[in-house]
């Protein structure tokens, strides 16, 4: 990598004056791309370990990867809550010409409401083959106008089908304001990662919770005397399409299946549009060498139709990727028919011609007959007329639990208590993902810039292969036996020195101020779409890509940090006496961690340190948390747990902010930190 800068030009000698002097703004070279840094380099891990993945040619094989994945999943989530009884009672019914929908209300675990549609066929004699249809992140939830043209079809058609609200949609938001009459945070997806940071603070995942309900629809289901167990099929678009690929994969009832708009191939998804929703993200699923296809071997050789767009978010060739090597794993074992695959020139939804499709493969499979291939007139009904609760929402109808007060619970039965500090230290290096690289990093020099009292040496360093660290060194004029140094790294990025670089500078102090991995220069970019999200959730997109890679931002930017004082160490020309660590803002959390890791950093001053990960699981809403989530993390420790494992060393806490970003008052404070944190 040292190469590849070679020969650039210099900056020239200026007055530093602004912060926009100790960044690259405008961009050398390669660093232009400085910023596409790190989603490169999820891409190119994830790359390493879906080449590991093995090829399936016999029936054994795919049993064996069907368990695998199988175990994986159940693993991945937390696994399952006991089954309980479902109470589930009927409160309403919608007639039409050709059947009826029956409103329902079950508990998928003790006083977690779920509400249902149920819609059976008034024609044909039962049992009837039946359909489970888990539905995506569309407004209206069970009433949106694409799902009652799929389950009014299907009714029609002479199935039986059962639609349900998932977790933060329709009647089951999860953070219902009565006032404002929907949602505080709007959009079903951002609750879910809202709720899933909670959820993998214990070691869970939200699709426990999402899975789970699925998995007690099916049970419900099949308590129908019209329903025929042995003829069960399960179709979604979209979100939908997730939870039918990992419904399918879980149980062995399911027949015959079909998602919609979901199944495409990791890398392809990376490089596109990168990680989505909470639920779709099992860490570490890549780590481990898992990919799209593995879902359909999950099926064990069962009907299987994957359903595409062209013009879809979900990138085509993904799915033509995926489609490909199963088909070569079904030839292989002589059940190519059990393997169907139609794309449309369309974009996201469970479109016309892909419920067409959707029919024909359901009535080939679960009734042995050709789909008459036409669509039936539907009556659509009201969001109001097929709600399942007296207020249209679970949360004012009744005393139930929501996925944050059963995860809450589930932190209490599960948080670990007083740790010792060897334990704390050793949880600290295997969960954050920290993998230490040997030798110094390679270092490429940008030029210096000259003030009146101090000097500034512009360079990156290579923290590891592919990841560029731009940082810059104020040296000051004032001569000494030896300085005092500081490596300052800031949530916001290294131009935030500039107000403190004077009177550091006036004291004598070194200061090597860095960009870690997605801080300042080296943030990713988001889309339009997605700038509204990072205000809560920061890069949540790299966020869940580390996971799925088994590493955590905190993790990597701990070792950014490490790198840097690694080079500050070998400056023998400064005379540096000691270094001193500060973290601020986002980076406090990994600053604390570097430290953790690294017994050579023996001082550390934080400034805005997150106050405790039960915090974040305590509070309904958090912001910019979900950087510094560490899956599992509350089980082995806190962060006040592991402030006091870095005993006898210094560490001084400036200021804690709360799970909403917010000051902490001082006797709060110091109830969690005591001495280490400072007077105000």
């Amino acid at each position: 990598m040292r190469a590849v800068f070679a020969g650039l030009l210099l900056l020239g000698v200026a007055a530093a004056q602004t912060p926009e002097d100790l960044t690259f703004t405008g961009g050398i070279g390669e660093l232009r791309e400085i910023s596409r840094a790190l989603p490169k380099y999820f891409i190119a891990d994830a790359k390493t370990h879906l080449a590991t993945r093995p090829r399936i040619t016999s029936m054994d094989a795919l049993n064996a990867r069907r368990d695998q994945v199988r175990q994986q999943i159940i693993q991945n989530v937390g696994g399952f809550p006991e089954r309980t009884p479902l109470n589930a009672r009927v409160t309403g019914v919608v007639e039409r010409d050709q059947y009826r929908i029956e409103k329902i209300v079950f508990e998928s675990q003790p006083k977690l409401y779920v509400t249902a549609n149920l819609y059976i066929p008034k024609n044909g004699k039962a049992p009837y083959p039946a359909v489970l249809f888990p539905l995506g992140h569309e407004s209206g939830a069970k009433a949106h106008e694409a799902w009652q043209y799929v389950l009014g079809s299907l009714a029609s058609k002479g199935f039986v089908a059962l639609a349900w609200d998932p977790i933060g949609q329709g009647e089951r938001s999860q953070f219902y304001d009565p006032d404002l009459r929907r949602s505080r945070l709007v959009a079903s997806t951002r609750e879910h990662t809202m709720l899933g940071a909670q959820c993998l603070l214990v070691g869970d995942n939200i699709a426990r919770y999402t899975i789970y309900d699925g998995l007690r629809a099916l049970d419900y289901l099949l308590s129908r005397k019209e329903v025929d167990p042995l003829r069960v099929g399960v179709t979604g678009n979209s979100g939908g399409g997730t939870h039918t690929a990992y419904l399918a994969a879980l149980d062995d009832r399911l027949k015959v299946a079909a998602p919609s708009c979901y199944i495409t191939s990791w890398e392809r998804l990376l490089t596109q549009i990168g990680p989505q929703d909470a639920e779709q993200n099992l860490s570490p699923w890549l780590n481990l060498g898992f990919d799209f296809p593995d879902l359909i071997y999950a099926f064990g050789g069962k009907p299987y139709l994957v359903l595409s767009a062209i013009r879809d978010f979900f990138p085509i060739g993904g799915a033509r990727a995926s489609i490909a090597e199963a088909r070569r794993t079904y030839d292989s074992l002589g059940i190519s028919e059990k393997l169907g695959a139609v794309e449309v020139d369309d974009g996201h939804g469970y479109t016309l011609p892909r419920r067409l499709a959707a029919y024909r493969w359901m009535s080939k499979w679960l009734k042995g007959e050709e789909d008459d291939g036409r669509e039936p007139p539907i009556s659509l009904a009201t969001e109001a007329e097929l709600q399942c609760t007296p207020t249209g929402q679970v949360s004012t109808s009744f005393d139930g639990e929501s996925v944050f007060t059963l995860n809450r619970k589930r932190a209490g039965q599960l948080r670990a208590k007083s740790p010792a500090k060897q334990d704390v230290l050793a949880a600290a290096r295997e969960l954050s993902g920290y993998r230490p690289q040997p030798g110094s990093p390679p270092v490429t020099a940008y030029g210096t810039l000259q003030r009146k009292d101090y000097r500034v040496e512009k360079f990156v360093y290579e923290s590891e292969p592919g990841i560029l660290i731009p940082a810059v060194l104020a040296i000051p004029q004032k001569q000494s036996s030896g300085h005092d140094a500081v490596l300052y790294v800031d949530g916001h990025g290294k131009a935030m020195l500039s107000s403190k670089l004077g009177e550091w500078m006036k004291n004598g102090t070194v200061v090597l101020a860095i960009d870690a991995r997605g801080f300042g220069e080296t943030q990713s970019k988001p889309e339009a779409a997605s700038e509204d999200n990072r205000i809560w959730f920061g890069d949540a997109s790299s966020t869940s890509a580390a996971f799925l890679l088994g590493k955590t931002l905190v993790g990597l930017r701990a070792l950014d940090i490490i790198k840097g004082f690694e080079l500050l160490s070998q400056r023998t020309d400064l005379s540096l006496k000691t270094i001193h660590l500060v973290g601020a803002g986002g980076a406090s959390v990994p600053a604390l961690f570097a430290a953790a890791l690294d017994n050579r950093i023996q001082s550390v001053e934080l400034d805005g340190l997150l106050m405790s990960w039960q915090s974040v699981i305590d509070t309904p809403i958090h912001r910019h948390a979900y950087e510094q989530v560490i899956p599992g993390v509350i089980r082995k420790f806190d962060l006040p747990d592991l402030a006091a494992a870095l005993s006898p060393r210094n560490v001084r806490i400036t200021s804690l902010v709360d799970a909403m970003g917010d000051p902490v008052p001082a006797k709060v404070a110091a109830s969690l930190y005591g001495a280490r944190m400072a007077a105000n």
